[in-house]
């Protein structure tokens, strides 16, 4: 089991749970020390126990067991996801702070993931419009002594090592450093690669009332960008679960982050806090693939290009949080400033095949042979983008009626240059985004919940490399989120949410009936749903985390992408998850899992269909000794085909087969 909630003042100091698969800490979605029955929100939490026990190593495979979110292939070499049916690559966070690069982000270091549902920019800014992404890190702990070694190999070869040592240094200084070296391999034709990652963490404790952490962390990958199977008939290409549609000497990616990051908590009085955070990242990314874009029945199409990002981000951000009572009415204040600066160059180079096509045909074979081609620069920009934000949020307890409100304001400030015509580009936004919400408690272990939040996204996608002239005159996108919820302890480590919400886009851009050629901002989208959610210990020794959405939304009015009416891509009607772990007796443990999803389009072209498909996992855990563990796991114990993601009608990545992975970890 996780530690235990310690609160100081109004900082949330350790990761907090009420169970192994349950949390009840709420500060990430108010940046105040406030628990999840609390906050009138949907959020999903997927704690370090849960992470471990399913042997999860990538950000990707853990939302596969969080429903509401569906997973885009996201070409092969990145993170891309659905939140409530809006595609999104940036909105992903580490302790509260944007981490927009297009890359996978590994879990070594992490202490549990959050994924808050709706659009809410007051606490996130711009962007989030289906919700944010959060993976709260390790930290060192200034007071015990701890650290483990693991190891873990499947039967295709890939494997993976690992360590995590923490060590107190003095009063009130520990350091923790965890490290990991992972090559991976598959049943998909030639696809191999590796990835090393480490990340040192301190913590100092400069007086009673101030704490100092600071994290950094490298994660070096290089993988096959594998970008799955075309299409034909609707459905994707059967019989060819396992072939590379590219060039095994071509297809390939490499990224290099840094991230360094410091947070300085301040205690003035017992209600009174600020905390102040900076964190400077720098990216490196670049990948190059020949990529499946049709099929027939006796040929596949093929086409290519390589890409690159190199990006630096620095941000700050400062909180102060006062609690106090007026009158019989509690109040929780927060005032709070971030500022952004962000410098980004990106290329993209196309491949020709002869004759100057940018596509050709070839045989449909269990190996793909791939003629000979050429790569010339397609194009390429720079973009600097500053962001400032002020936002002010008041959480007032009135008893049985909580009220939560506040305002955030944000300058968005983007200017872009073509560097193949040398063409300049600039917007400048500038808007107030609101969050309301109600909160009824006849319990202290029930809330019920009403609320309303808003965010946006300018009107140049959610990477900004490139502002088009078009753009720089429209407002940006603007996302609505209504919804109305139950969150009941049922028991000290047993929490059930429910929740009805709506999302509405606006502004979304759609051609210009008047003037053929330009676009005007009439689009919209809709989408409705429900979700519930069960987690924690059920019996003693018997922990589960159960899940299921419910999505129905559509376009509302036509946009330059298809006309009204239209379902949203990738956007499956039902959505299941359910993990549970049960202590057979005091050494041996077994798991098990089922991820469902209903039958989704692949694309706003609706010609082509990702079928239904119900995986089983399962899990077995074995303690030699009180410090010696054996684990194994199981994905897709039946052996079920089908198909797992997709980026767009042509890259549908086949989900994996029966997957065994043995693992031991020593402790000390």
């Amino acid at each position: 089991m996780a530690p235990e909630r310690d609160y100081l003042g109004s900082e949330i100091v350790v990761t907090a749970t009420i169970g192994g698969y349950a949390s009840d800490d709420g500060s990430t979605a108010t940046k105040t020390p406030t628990p999840l029955i609390d906050v009138p929100q949907t959020v999903t939490t997927i704690t370090q126990d849960q992470i471990e026990d399913q042997s999860l190593r990538g950000l990707n495979e853990a939302l596969r067991y969080v429903p509401g979110v569906s997973l885009d292939t996201g070409e092969g070499h990145r993170d891309a996801v659905y939140l409530r049916g809006q595609s999104t690559t940036a909105d992903f966070y580490i302790d509260g702070l944007r981490d927009d690069a297009q890359y996978y982000r590994p879990l070594y270091n992490i202490e549990r993931i959050e994924v808050l549902k709706g659009a809410n920019a007051l606490i996130f800014g711009r962007g989030g419009g289906g919700g944010a992404i959060n993976r709260v890190s390790k930290s060192a702990d200034t007071m015990q002594n701890f650290g483990s070694l693991s190891a873990s190999v499947d039967q295709f070869s890939a494997f993976s090592l690992g360590g995590d040592v923490n060590a107190p240094l003095g009063q009130g200084f520990a350091a923790r450093l965890n490290a990991t070296y992972e090559e991976f391999d598959s049943n998909r034709q030639f696809y191999e690669g590796r990835f090393i990652g480490v990340s040192p963490t301190v913590t100092a404790e400069l007086g009673p009332d101030t704490r100092l952490t600071a994290t950094y962390s490298y994660d070096d990958e290089r993988r096959l960008t594998d970008r799955g199977i075309p299409s034909l008939n609707g459905e994707p290409l059967r019989g060819y679960d396992d072939t590379l549609f590219g060039d095994p000497d071509f297809n390939h990616s490499e990224t290099t982050a840094h991230i360094a990051r410091a947070r300085l908590v301040h205690e003035f009085s017992q209600g009174l806090s600020a905390n102040a955070t900076v964190q400077y990242a720098n990216y490196d990314l670049f990948y190059s693939n020949i990529v499946p874009a049709g099929a027939t029945a006796t040929t596949a199409t093929l086409s290519g290009y390589q890409s690159g990002t190199e990006r630096e981000n620095l941000i700050g951000q400062a909180n102060l949080v006062a609690q106090f009572d007026t009158g019989g009415a509690g109040h929780t204040v927060l005032l709070g400033v971030e500022a952004m600066s962000q410098e980004s160059s990106s290329l993209r180079n196309q491949a020709t095949f002869a004759g100057g096509a940018s596509r050709v045909d070839v045989p449909l074979a269990e190996t793909i042979f791939v003629p000979a081609f050429t790569v010339a620069p397609q194009r390429a920009s720079m973009s600097d983008l500053s962001v400032f934000a002020a936002y002010v949020q008041e959480q007032l307890d009135l008893g049985i009626v909580q009220l939560v409100g506040g305002v955030r304001y944000e300058r968005f400030d983007l200017t872009s240059e073509d560097l193949v015509t040398n063409t300049p580009g600039a917007r400048l936004d500038e808007r107030w985004n609101p969050r309301l919400g109600v909160i009824v408690k006849p319990s202290t272990s029930i809330s019920l919940y009403a609320s309303y939040s808003e965010s946006f996204l300018p009107q140049s996608g959610d990477q900004f490399s490139l502002v088009d002239p078009q753009e720089e005159l429209l407002d940006p996108e603007v996302f609505r989120n209504y919804e109305v919820g139950l969150k009941w302890l049922l028991q000290p480590e047993l929490f059930l949410t429910a929740a009805v919400f709506r999302l509405d886009r606006s502004n979304t851009q759609a051609a210009d009936p008047l003037n053929p050629g330009f676009i005007v901002l009439t689009g919209s989208t809709r989408v409705e749903g429900f979700e519930a959610s069960l987690a924690g210990s059920v019996l003693p020794g018997l922990d589960v985390s159960l899940g299921y959405t419910y999505l129905d939304g559509e376009i509302r009015d036509d946009t330059t992408r298809a006309a009204a009416g239209t379902r949203l891509q990738q956007l499956p009607k039902h959505q299941a998850s359910a993990w549970a772990h049960y202590d057979l007796t005091e050494r041996f443990s077994l798991g098990a899992g089922l991820v469902h999803q209903s039958s989704q389009f692949a694309s706003l072209s609706h010609t082509v269909t990702l079928p239904a498909y119900t995986r089983i996992d399962a899990a077995a855990y074995y303690n030699l000794t009180d410090n010696v563990a054996l684990q194994l796991n199981i994905e897709n114990l039946f052996d079920a085909g089908y198909f797992a993601s997709a980026h767009g009608d042509n890259n549908i990545q086949p989900g994996k087969p029966f997957t065994a992975r043995i693992g031991a970890k020593v402790s000390f």
